[in-house]
């Protein structure tokens, strides 16, 4: 003969268990669906950080074969790279020296941003000849 009380007890999760289980892998799984929009966002951002610094490089180099002295300050352009438009824009800064000035070359994703992507600075000298 088959003891019903022995059964009962040994069948199953009880419906607070499965609550409680349930709870906890949907936390898990908000957690991890967070976390994996906080990547996608930084790689993002890295990325445009990475395009923005190359396209300062590039500007800046073209600043130094430029032979005119001193250089044009306020001067902005824009220039594709990545399928992409980037709005650059040069600010000219005096220093102690004045056969030296300091060169900043701020790049945007859009042309009426207030913040810069990206900023990078170099320094010319005046060539004597």
């Amino acid at each position: 003969m088959i003891d019903y009380r022995q059964l009962k007890k040994t069948v199953g999760f009880t419906l607070i268990e499965v609550m409680l289980a349930m709870a906890v892998f949907s936390i898990a799984g908000v957690a991890l669906l967070s976390v994996a929009t906080n990547n996608t966002r930084n790689i993002a951002y890295l990325e445009d950080k990475m395009f923005a610094n190359w396209v300062a490089a590039n500007q800046l180099v073209a600043t130094h074969l430029v032979e005119k002295w001193p250089p044009k300050n306020k001067v902005k352009g824009e220039v594709e790279l990545a399928g992409r438009a980037w709005f650059w824009q040069q600010k000219v800064i005096k220093t102690t020296d004045k056969d030296m000035r300091a060169i900043v070359m701020e790049i945007r994703l859009k042309e009426d941003d207030e913040l810069a992507i990206s900023s990078l600075t170099t320094y010319v000298s005046k060539v004597e000849q």
